[in-house]
């Protein structure tokens, strides 16, 4: 039987529904793309919901990509927020839906506590009346920007990741220029 991964990286959403599929796209791109340490799992989890809470078993971090909503941001804007702070913005498609930190609370209850951080995309549109795929334009282009913040994360907790030789070079450099804006901003300098 194969172990748990250490780190487990997952996109949320569902893919019918326009921009509630960029988690699944980032999670997609990342495997197709990107070369993991043994120790690091990545995957498309789609809407599962309570059923996602066996997967962090022996996960010691996890990082969510998902559609977020109602942040105040333009549409394509990604953010880095605690699940806590990332609550309030995630997108809800009924009664019948739980959030992540509610996955994760229950996931306490039986022992299981990965830290977790999460990299948000805020949506444009989810075409809710009727099934679409593919994601809008603001969203679409900030899938470099959303992949080099998970990258950015894995980093900051010393999981080291290289870009696959037969991976899409547009999308590494796109990547990698987003990943050095990043790390720019992240740098603080104090005032004279």
């Amino acid at each position: 039987m194969e172990s748990a991964p250490r780190v487990l990286v997952i996109g949320i959403g569902n893919v019918l529904m326009m921009d509630e599929g960029i988690g699944n796209r980032i999670a997609t791109d990342l495997e197709r793309n990107y070369e993991f340490p043994a120790d690091t799992s990545v995957m498309d989890a789609g809407t599962m919901g309570l059923g996602m809470i066996h997967l962090f078993r022996g996960v010691e971090l996890l990082v969510v990509a998902d559609a977020i909503d109602g942040t105040g941001y333009p549409p394509g804007t990604v953010v880095r927020l605690s699940p806590a702070d990332f609550a309030p913005n995630q997108v809800m498609h009924s009664l019948h839906d739980i959030r992540f930190v509610d996955v994760l609370e229950a996931a306490r209850l039986i022992d299981i506590e990965p830290e977790a951080d999460c990299i948000g995309v805020q949506v444009e549109n989810m075409s809710p009346a009727e099934l679409t795929i593919g994601l809008s334009a603001p969203v679409d282009a900030a899938v470099p920007r959303a992949i080099a913040a998970v990258l950015y994360v894995l980093e900051d907790h010393g999981v080291h990741v290289t870009p696959r030789s037969d991976g899409d070079t547009e999308l590494h450099a796109a990547v990698a220029e987003a990943k050095a804006d990043i790390e720019r901003r992240q740098v603080h300098t104090s005032p004279e």
